[in-house]
């Protein structure tokens, strides 16, 4: 990792950072925001792994938002395309080389809650999964999952810029195929809100790794069984378009208050 980081400050990256953003499917447009912005192929950087997800797109860009250094990775890596855990969690231990005091981690999800609506923005406050265990390095997390306060000021932020936000529970699941009907029933009777196939790693490590977390679902489709229509992976980018705006004035704030 030490290598890595000093190829890209070879590239013309500076040794520290304020905050590090992780970008999920549709939501690369925020780059868009950075300003003096150093941008580095995922390929071109040593022992980085392929992206292929459609929406991810795979670019390392360092700058400043708001006067805020910062990091953000367009596009990430997934268990379900084949990469172990420490693999997929590259973009955090980068974070942390960086000396990245705040993590913001956004994804597109599935609405499982009968309240939510397709375009709403959630707020990850607490995260479950069933049935498997996430142990990067070999190990499993030690400390207990918090950012209670990086909730109250994303709630506070959100309220000011008069941009209606969601809170709730994110069901990490490994993929690669959507849940069925009765999975979906089952998550709901758990008390998952939302669900998805990433982000619950990021965020345990960086909490582990005594970084400031917030993680932000793009509900882009209501979960197998609560829609008649079939879900298809080209309705991401529609959804996360109609809220990108939005989406981006509410995380360069929250990189103001919380970087």
């Amino acid at each position: 990792m030490n290598e890595l980081k000093k190829f890209l400050i070879h590239r013309g990256f500076n040794e520290k950072v304020d905050c590090t953003i992780i970008l999920g499917s549709g939501l690369g447009g925020f780059t868009t925001h950075v300003d003096n912005a150093i941008s580095v192929d995922y390929s071109d950087i040593p022992g980085f792994p392929k992206v292929t997800v459609e929406g991810h797109g795979g670019e390392l860009i360092q700058g400043t938002v708001n006067g805020k250094k910062v990091l953000v990775f367009s596009g990430r890596f997934h268990h379900y395309e084949g990469h172990p855990f420490d693999k997929t969690l590259i973009p955090v231990q980068i974070s942390a080389l960086f000396s990245s005091k705040t993590l913001i981690v956004s994804n597109a999800a599935g609405g499982i809650n009968p309240r939510f609506s397709v375009g709403d923005l959630m707020l990850i406050d607490d995260m479950m999964r069933v049935g498997f265990a996430i142990q990067p390095l070999g190990k499993p997390f030690q400390s207990r999952y918090e950012n209670t306060r990086e909730i109250e000021t994303a709630i506070r932020v959100a309220n000011e810029l008069q941009i209606t936000v969601k809170r709730g529970t994110y069901m990490y699941v490994k993929g690669p195929v959507y849940e069925t009907k009765a999975e979906i029933r089952a998550y709901r009777l758990m008390g998952a809100d939302a669900v998805g196939m990433s982000t619950m790693p990021e965020l345990l490590l960086a909490n582990e790794l005594g970084i400031r977390t917030l993680g932000i679902s793009l509900i882009t489709n209501l979960a197998t069984g609560l829609s008649k229509n079939k879900l298809e992976h080209a309705e991401i980018k529609d959804v996360a378009d109609s809220r990108k705006n939005e989406f981006a004035t509410l995380v360069c704030e929250l990189i103001s208050q919380l970087g």
